[in-house]
């Protein structure tokens, strides 16, 4: 019962991770007219101080000392900063520039570029269905290619991005908001540089739009941090199947929202294309909850088999099968094949 309670807990986590993921392109466009550049190093600089009163709340720093001691981590950190702010930037700028269908793309197309990745760089093997999948989103790519007259650069920008970033985050392997206090910590000195860069040179809208404007850019912190915060505490409570089907949460909420709400244009080819994503990543899908039920189904024939194994016999002692003769008057009784002491001899 705890434990259905538990996944329960870590589904709605999840929903809401995704959630607040796949809604965000309503937030951005509230931060005009700052620009992207702007809004980036706001929410830099914003989320370092949001993931600082988390840790001071938590009393989590043992692993500063840690990290510091480990220059590849650092090495690997500073990797995962630089991807990340590149993906946000060209995320937010990318929604302000009515690109949002083109920005969802990107995250549908991320875990077909995870998977190619994978066999490019750390030479993992793929199943038949894998590379079905990988093909269909390459067609895919090339179809909205034409569609749009040029490769489609954003998507692949924020998918490439992403991916590298992933990648980053398993070698570092360190806790969701610690990894995030470490990012924004190797970013916020570039950050609030250009910050007051925009400040001096007159260009800055923070001391322009009023409170309202600046609360909304201080905001971009919790924006950034709530959602990590959610989506680790689903990580430990729901099952990585089921992690990977809510994934898709968030490009669909932004695929509807550039549709529905922002009124973007999707021509016929740009159909095609996301129709094509979309049946590479149902094949994708299918694969894995296939790999998935077959390990389990697996797994569950080992403890089974291991269960119908009769216990070995315990050892018992050998039986002496020798035939006593009488006593001889040296105090030894005879046996075939030697004799034995009955107690009466010394020693």
């Amino acid at each position: 019962m705890k434990q259905d309670g538990e996944q329960r807990a870590g589904l709605l986590y999840g929903l809401g991770a995704y959630g607040m993921w796949g809604l965000v392109p309503l937030f951005w466009p509230l931060l005009k007219p700052a620009g992207a550049t702007e809004i980036l190093a706001h929410r830099m600089t914003w989320s370092l101080v949001v993931v600082v009163v988390a840790l001071l709340a938590l009393n989590r720093w043992k692993w500063i000392r840690d990290l510091l001691r480990d220059p590849r981590k650092l090495a690997l950190i500073t990797i995962a900063a630089v991807v990340i702010s590149i993906n946000w930037g060209v995320y937010i700028w990318a929604v302000n520039d009515d690109r949002v269908v083109e920005a969802s793309l990107g995250y549908f197309i991320n875990p077909l570029v995870t998977i190619a990745i994978g066999v490019l760089l750390l030479k993992e093997r793929l199943r038949p269905a894998q590379w079905a999948a990988v093909g269909t989103g390459c067609a895919a790519v090339l179809v909205l290619a034409v569609g749009y007259g040029q490769v489609p650069w954003v998507s692949l920008v924020l998918a490439f991005s992403f991916a590298l970033y992933g990648l980053a985050k398993k070698k570092i392997n360190i806790g969701g908001l610690e990894s995030l206090a470490a990012e924004t910590a190797v970013l916020f000195l570039p950050a609030l540089g250009y910050l007051l860069w925009l400040g001096a040179r007159g260009e800055s809208t923070i001391g322009s739009q009023g409170p309202g404007h600046i609360a909304l850019l201080a905001t971009t912190g919790l924006v950034t941090a709530i959602p990590l915060v959610l989506f680790g505490a689903a990580a430990i409570r729901v099952p990585l199947s089921t992690l990977g089907l809510l994934q898709y949460l968030a490009p669909v909420f932004q695929f509807l929202l550039g549709v529905l709400y922002f009124k973007e244009a999707m021509p016929a080819e740009r159909w095609a294309g996301f129709a094509l994503v979309w049946l590479a990543l149902t094949v994708l899908t299918w694969d894995a909850l296939r790999a998935a039920r077959r390990t389990k189904l697996a797994a569950a024939r080992l403890v089974a088999r291991g269960s119908a194994v009769e216990p070995l016999p315990v050892p018992q002692p050998p039986v002496d099968c020798s035939v006593e003769r009488p006593t001889d008057t040296d105090g030894k009784t005879a046996v075939l094949g030697g004799t034995r002491d009955n107690g009466t001899s010394p020693g």
